[in-house]
């Protein structure tokens, strides 16, 4: 029987039921006694699963292997050379005086065909 079908019976009936549930598991114990078996333990809740802690020695010994695979790693690397800074590339004011000349004969082009247009 499920719990919804308790709910339209009257208490006589549900007395009853008890009672048969009881002769059951009484016949169940005998039984067992019988064979040598233990009897079926009635069905209990389960315990919520107990989440798994780390003791603080635990957590330090870890981290003191970490810090060891840590020191190892950087001390097999080479230290990178520091790099020379790039010299600045100048530019002469001769050549920077023809360049600026350059573009303003292009654009003057580019105002003429403008113009033209």
């Amino acid at each position: 029987m499920t719990n919804n079908s308790f709910v339209n019976i009257s208490s006589q009936q549900l007395r009853r039921a008890a009672d048969l549930q009881e002769r059951i598991e009484s016949l169940q114990a005998q039984l067992a006694a019988l064979s040598g078996s233990p009897a079926p333990a009635a069905p209990a809740a389960k315990a919520p699963k107990k989440k798994r802690g780390m003791s603080a020695a635990g957590r330090a010994k870890i981290s003191a292997a970490q810090r060891v695979r840590w020191a190892k790693q950087k001390s097999v690397k080479p230290a990178p050379a520091p790099a020379a800074p790039k010299a600045k590339r100048k530019i002469s004011a001769a050549a920077r005086a023809r360049m600026i000349a350059g573009a303003k004969a292009r654009w003057a082009k580019v105002r003429a065909a403008k113009q033209a247009a």
